[in-house]
């Protein structure tokens, strides 16, 4: 049986127009560097280590994005993208998959499984950054110091 350890970012209870982004990591180092990528963009952020409560915790928080590891204990990353896709009210939120699995058959299977997009590790958080920028581009209003919509 695994714990689950989630914690939620100081902003939380700001009503902001700041995203919410859900990211699930089961190596603490890792979810550490993501954490602080997710701080310097002025994102809200729920950590997660838990793949079996992710989808709960979509449905529940409604997050803009997930950040969602590949290679976790009980669902595989791969599983849980299957199943948020299949619920009406997590299907539309889009998927980074953020994982040690490096090859381009690993990539082809991953975006086919239904992630929007693929990162991996290790990454520079400037990449990581760029592609948050990417996904969530045009669709909230940032302070000008987060400006995520550059050319």
């Amino acid at each position: 049986m695994y714990l689950t350890h989630s914690f939620m970012s100081d902003e939380k209870k700001q009503s902001s127009q700041q995203p919410l982004i859900l990211a699930v990591e089961d190596h603490d180092d890792s979810l550490l560097l993501i954490s602080y990528a997710l701080e310097s963009l002025g994102c809200r952020f729920i950590c997660q280590g838990d793949s079996l409560a992710t989808v709960l915790v979509a449905k529940e928080y409604q997050p803009d994005l997930i950040l969602l590891d590949i290679l976790l204990p009980g669902h595989s990353g791969i599983d849980v993208v299957r199943y948020l896709k299949e619920e009406p009210l997590t299907c539309k939120i889009p998927v980074i998959a953020v994982t040690a699995l490096a090859s381009r058959e690993d990539r082809e299977r991953i975006l086919k499984a239904g992630f929007n997009d693929y990162i991996s590790k290790p990454y520079m958080i400037e990449d990581l950054e760029a592609m948050i920028r990417r996904v969530l581009c045009g669709k909230f209003d940032f302070h000008s110091a987060f400006e995520l919509c550059q050319d």
